[in-house]
C-alpha cells in the first residue's frame, strides 16, 4: 500500500470518527430546537380543570370558524393576485412590466399588522376618507354606509395585500422556467393565450403555486397583530387571552396544539401536492419565452392591475406612514426611540448570526454525512418556521420557567440565594424562540447554496489534505458568500417583524420597534406608531431587492448555460 492510499484511509477513518460526534451533535441540536413543539404537544394530555370546558363551550367555536374563514379568504385573495401578476410579468409585454416584476415583491417588507394600522387610520370614522366624504356631501353619523375595516373581511384583505408575494414569487419563478416549446404545443392545438394559461402553464406551475399558497396561509394563521387589532377572535388571540387573562399555561398550550393541527394539515397538503405532481419538460430543445405583446386596452388593463396591487399593497400605506412620521417626528423620534432602534437591531443581529452559524453547521453536516438520521434531524430543526410565533413562545416559556424555578429553589435551599429568572426573564428565551422560529429561513438558503457546489470540489479539497473544517472555511464559505448574506438579511428582517413571540417572552422594560408600534396602535395613537412601523418597513426592503436580483441573475445564468450548450 503506497503513502497516498494510507493517507486516504486515514482521512476516511478521521471523518468516520467525527461522524459519530457530529451525528450526536446534530440530533441534540435538533431536539433542542424542537423542544417548544414537543412541549406544546405534551401538554395536550395535561388536565386543565374547568378552563378548557369553559373555552370549548364559549369561544373555541369562534376560534375554529374564524381561522378557517381567514384561511379561505386569504387563499382566494393571494391566488388571484399572485398568479395573475406572475403571469402578466412573466408572459406578457406591456408598459411598466420591467418595474412591476420586482416592485410587486415590495409588500413582503410590510408586516400585516402595520398595514392594518395604516388602513385603519385612513378608513375609520375619524379618518381622512370618511371625513372627506362627510365634508363633500354634508353627511352626518348614520346617514351613510361605509365598509367596516375592523372585521374578519378587513383582516382577510390586509393579509392578502402583504402575503400575495409568496404566491407571486414562486409562481413567477415557475412560469419563467417553462419553455416556449411546451407552450407552442398548446398553440398548435388551437388554444389561445387564456386557454394556454389555464390548460398548460398553470398545471405546470401547480406545485410552485401550492407551495407559495401554503407559506401565505401559514403566515396568516401565525398572525396576531392584525386579528387582535381588528377584534377577530382566532387561535392566536385565544392563546394570549388564555395565557395572560386566565393564567393557564396548560390551556394555552392546548390551544396552541389545536393551531398546530391547522399548520400540519397545510404542510401535509403542500407535500402531498408536490409528491403527486410530476410535470416534466420532456423535450431537449429549450427556448426562452416569447412574451405576448399587449397593446391598446389589454396593455392598459395589465398595467392597471399591477399598479393597483402595488399601490394598495405598498405605495399607499408606505406613503401614509411617511406622512405620519413627518408630522410627529419632532416629539416621537427622540433618545427613547433611538434606544428602541438599537434594541431591535442588536436582537435581530444576534439572532441572525446565531441562526446562520447553526444553519451552516446543520447543512454542512448533512452534506458530509447524508444519512437518514441526519436528514431527519435537519428537517426537524427546520420545522419551526411553520409554527406560529405564539405557539413557539408558549413552548419556550413553559420549560424555561420550570428550569428557572428548579434552579432558584435549589439555590435557596443550598446557599440561601435567589438566582432569579435566568432564562425565562432574559433575552435568552427571546433569542431561543427566534432561532426555533426562523432557523428554517437560513437553513433553506444555505442548503440551496451548498447544492450548487459540485461534489468534485469536496473531492479536490480532500485530495489536498483539507480536513472538513478547512474544506468549509477555505472552499465552501467563499463560494457561499451570496447565500450566507441573503440568509443573514432574511432572518434579520424576520426578527424585526416578529410580534407574538416578542410580546410574550420579552423581559420587563425591554421594547422593540414591533412591540412599540403595536402598543401605540392598540392605544389608537396610530400617527405616533408610524416611525417605528416605517423603520421596520425600510429594513425589510433590502432582502426584497436581493431576492428580486437573485431571480433575475439565476435566469440570466441559466440562459447563458443554454446558449453555451
Amino acid at each position: 500500500m503506497n503513502i497516498s492510499d494510507t493517507d486516504r484511509l486515514a482521512n476516511k477513518s478521521s471523518i468516520k470518527s467525527r461522524w459519530s460526534l457530529m451525528e450526536i451533535s446534530i440530533l441534540t441540536l435538533a431536539m433542542l430546537l424542537a423542544l417548544p413543539v414537543i412541549v406544546v404537544l405534551a401538554f395536550v394530555f395535561v388536565p386543565t380543570g374547568d378552563i378548557w370546558h369553559h373555552l370549548a363551550s364559549t369561544v373555541l367555536k369562534d376560534y375554529v370558524v374564524n381561522s378557517l374563514w381567514l384561511m379561505l379568504g386569504v387563499a382566494i385573495g393571494t391566488l388571484l393576485l399572485g398568479v395573475s401578476a406572475a403571469w402578466l410579468t412573466s408572459m406578457c409585454q406591456f408598459p411598466g412590466r420591467g418595474v412591476f416584476e420586482w416592485a410587486l415583491l415590495l409588500p413582503l417588507a410590510m408586516p400585516a399588522y402595520i398595514i392594518a394600522y395604516t388602513y385603519t387610520g385612513m378608513l375609520d370614522f375619524a379618518g381622512p376618507v370618511q371625513s372627506t366624504l362627510r365634508d363633500w356631501f354634508g353627511w352626518g353619523f348614520g346617514d351613510y354606509w361605509f365598509p367596516e375595516i375592523r372585521s374578519l373581511n378587513g383582516a382577510v384583505l390586509m393579509l392578502t395585500l402583504v402575503l400575495y408575494p409568496y404566491v407571486y414569487l414562486l409562481s413567477r419563478a415557475a412560469f419563467l422556467s417553462q419553455s416556449i416549446c411546451v407552450l407552442d404545443v398548446s398553440r398548435t392545438l388551437g388554444n389561445g393565450p387564456w386557454r394556454t394559461f389555464w390548460l398548460v402553464a398553470v398545471p405546470l406551475a401547480r406545485p410552485a403555486i401550492i407551495a407559495g399558497l401554503s407559506l401565505a396561509l401559514m403566515e396568516a394563521l401565525a398572525d396576531y397583530g392584525t386579528v387582535q387589532f381588528f377584534g377577530v377572535p382566532t387561535f392566536t388571540t385565544g392563546i394570549f387571552r388564555t395565557w395572560f387573562g386566565m393564567g393557564s399555561s396548560a390551556a394555552a398550550a392546548q390551544l396552541a396544539a389545536g393551531l398546530m393541527i391547522f399548520v400540519f394539515a397545510l404542510i401535509f397538503i403542500e407535500r402531498y401536492s408536490r409528491r403527486q405532481a410530476r410535470y416534466h419538460h420532456t423535450s431537449r430543445r429549450h427556448q426562452d419565452l416569447r412574451r405576448y405583446q399587449l397593446t391598446g386596452l389589454s396593455a392598459f388593463l395589465a398595467f392597471l392591475l399591477c399598479f393597483l396591487i402595488l399601490f394598495f399593497g405598498f405605495l399607499l400605506p408606505a406613503g401614509q406612514l411617511l406622512s405620519w412620521t413627518i408630522s410627529v417626528a419632532d416629539y416621537v423620534i427622540d433618545a427613547q426611540f433611538l434606544s428602541l432602534v438599537m434594541n431591535s437591531l442588536k436582537l435581530a443581529a444576534i439572532a441572525a448570526c446565531l441562526a446562520l452559524v447553526l444553519a451552516l453547521f446543520l447543512a454542512y453536516g448533512y452534506r458530509l454525512f447524508p444519512s437518514r438520521p441526519i436528514r431527519f434531524a435537519v428537517r426537524l430543526a427546520g420545522m419551526g418556521y411553520a409554527i406560529p410565533g405564539a405557539v413557539i413562545a408558549v413552548g419556550v416559556m413553559i420549560p424555561f420557567a420550570w428550569i428557572d424555578n428548579t434552579v432558584d429553589s435549589w439555590a435557596r435551599q443550598s446557599f440561601d440565594v435567589s438566582t432569579g429568572l435566568i432564562l425565562s426573564g432574559t433575552l435568552v428565551a427571546v433569542t431561543f424562540a427566534y432561532l426555533t422560529r426562523f432557523l428554517a429561513v437560513s437553513l433553506q438558503t444555505v442548503e440551496s447554496g451548498l447544492g450548487k457546489i459540485t461534489p468534485s470540489m469536496d473531492e479536490a479539497g480532500r485530495s489536498l489534505g483539507f480536513k472538513p473544517v478547512q474544506l468549509l472555511s477555505r472552499v465552501h464559505v467563499p463560494m457561499l458568500r451570496g447565500s450566507l448574506l441573503t440568509a443573514l438579511l432574511l432572518v434579520f428582517v424576520d426578527v424585526l417583524k416578529e410580534l407574538p413571540a416578542t410580546l410574550i417572552l420579552r423581559p420587563f422594560n425591554f421594547n422593540t420597534l414591533a412591540v412599540r408600534a403595536f402598543e401605540l396602535a392598540s392605544d389608537e395613537r396610530l400617527a405616533e406608531a408610524a416611525p417605528a412601523a416605517l423603520a421596520i418597513v425600510l429594513a425589510g426592503i433590502i432582502p426584497v431587492i436581493i431576492i428580486s436580483k437573485t431571480i433575475t441573475r439565476s435566469r440570466q445564468i441559466a440562459a447563458e448555460h443554454r446558449d453555451i450548450a
